[in-house]
């Protein structure tokens, strides 16, 4: 049974960090092979894209978090972070964590609020 699990969100003033990590197991085929995304959905708005990374680590980002987010992985691991700078309010969503080959996978999701 494949299994994403998100972790590290919580509550972060504004202009503060914060890193999020999404662990797999669970999966057929090795995780070094998945394309991995990081998506979020804030209340009353449809999920969106943040940020992608391939397996050859090609990196890909919404315009609204270039500059400010980092996505990384560790194959060893079987582990894709998500490091997030100059937070702001705007930044307030589910994080959601996807795994696509052939088929897709995704976590349960962690809430990242951007508050003072």
């Amino acid at each position: 049974q494949v299994q994403l699990v998100e972790s590290g969100g919580g509550l972060v003033q504004p202009g503060g960090s914060l890193r999020v990590s999404c662990s797999a197991s669970g999966l057929l085929i090795s995780f070094s092979r998945y394309t991995m995304s990081w998506h979020r959905q804030a209340p009353g708005k449809e999920r969106e894209l943040v940020a992608t990374i391939t397996r050859e680590f090609l990196t890909n980002y919404a315009d609204s978090v270039k500059g400010r987010f980092t996505i990384s992985r560790d194959n060893a691991k079987n582990t894709v972070y998500l490091q997030m700078d100059s937070l702001n309010p705007e930044d307030t969503a589910v994080y959601y964590c996807n795994a696509v080959y052939s088929v897709s996978f995704w976590g349960q999701g962690t809430q990242v609020t951007v508050s003072s």
